[in-house]
């Protein structure tokens, strides 16, 4: 008898390419609990849990507009200053945000999805970064209007 995955993966809702991820998981087999990353209640040591030994700068969402603008430098934190800034800034923290049992990871990686389990079709492209390219980050949905389905 096999049992399907759980995976929790937090998003921005309404994000097309988050939601091409979701597809990806739900054709791997996997069962997801798609959760909003921006109303989470983050604490710095959860956030902590999924950014693992990363760099500080590939903790933040590089398609995020105040870091796309430079009004945030990512590589400019100390680790804790930067998890304080993405606890209250949630829209920074690099997406998706998964988690498989014990394991969590921050972006999505298909060796570490690999690593857990998780068979993608070889034939899918992986979607990384935002699927809308250099377009106003007012281009995609509401998050209150958008859901995966």
């Amino acid at each position: 008898m096999t049992t399907t995955m759980q995976i929790r993966f937090w998003w921005k809702p309404g994000c097309a390419t988050n939601t091409r991820q979701i597809r990806l998981l739900e054709q791997a087999g996997c069962e997801v609990r798609v959760e909003n990353l921006l109303t989470e209640p983050w604490t710095p040591a959860r956030l902590a849990a999924f950014l693992g030994r990363r760099p500080v700068a590939e903790w933040f969402n590089p398609a995020a507009p105040a870091v796309k603008s430079g009004a945030v430098v990512p590589a400019a934190f100390s680790p804790e200053a930067a998890l304080e800034r993405l606890v209250a800034e949630p829209i920074l923290i690099r997406r998706p945000l998964i988690e498989i049992g014990n394991a969590r990871c921050a972006g999505f990686v298909p060796e570490w999805l690999a690593a857990q389990g998780v068979t993608l079709a070889p034939e899918a492209p992986v979607p990384e970064g935002c699927s809308h390219g250099d377009a106003p980050a007012a281009f995609c949905p509401p998050p209150a209007v958008a859901s995966p389905s």
